[in-house]
């Protein structure tokens, strides 16, 4: 079982990895977009007529679709400085206790957001642009963000508590806990291309945690 949701998770992980990457060209068009747009006006006395909407859509469903690789790589930001000062053993037990919380909001999400889209597609509402793009297109797409996202966070929770009642607690905490300075430092080198260590699958990241090795 807890290699299958380990597998799971990996899957997920590469498509939010692969999610986040487009989310992050979808900015850079939306940057190019509305900079064209300016310069359009200023010089050309041109304009898309639909930029407030078509760079809001952009933005919407690029942070969705950031939320599962957040997730992964423990992104998020957390105030830990309390829990940092806990035992392994009880710091653990929060842990999940914060990813329940966080699958839940996940679930309330995803299942406002595809209710969204419903209304949209039921009505045939569309934006109020010149452009008139029809809702369901944007919002499809933030609302398949969120259940991504959605769906990562019920795999991880389940994983989670199978760790724990196989007593791996430094698992989970490594797997949950706040990223180390080390790996902060890590991952900035491999943004500047200085290192090329390839990152370890959530499965052997898992089971060196527990074995206390790196």
């Amino acid at each position: 079982m807890l290699r299958l949701l380990g597998y799971l998770t990996h899957s997920l992980e590469r498509l939010g990895d692969l999610m986040n990457s487009l989310a992050g060209w979808m900015y850079l068009l939306c940057a190019c977009f509305i900079t064209f747009d300016v310069i359009s006006r200023r010089f050309l006395h041109f304009s898309s007529q639909g930029t407030t909407e078509i760079s809001s859509y952009m933005l919407a469903f690029g942070i969705s679709w950031g939320l599962a690789q957040a997730l992964t790589s423990r992104g998020h930001i957390r105030v830990d400085v309390l829990v940092l000062r806990l035992p392994v053993r009880v710091r653990a037990y929060l842990h999940l206790l914060a990813l329940a919380f966080l699958t839940v909001l996940g679930l309330l999400f995803a299942r406002r957001a595809w209710d969204v889209v419903l209304e949209s597609w039921e009505f045939g509402a569309k934006d109020t642009s010149a452009l008139s793009i029809p809702l369901i297109l944007p919002q499809g797409l933030w609302a398949i963000g969120l259940s991504v996202f959605c769906v990562l966070t019920v795999i991880v929770l389940l994983e989670t508590v199978l760790l724990l009642l196989l007593g791996q607690q430094q698992a989970v905490d490594q797997r949950l806990g706040a990223r180390s300075v080390a790996e902060e430092t890590e991952e900035a080198l491999e943004a500047v291309g200085l290192t090329h260590t390839p990152p370890l699958p959530p499965q052997q990241r898992t089971n060196n945690a527990g074995t206390g090795r790196e």
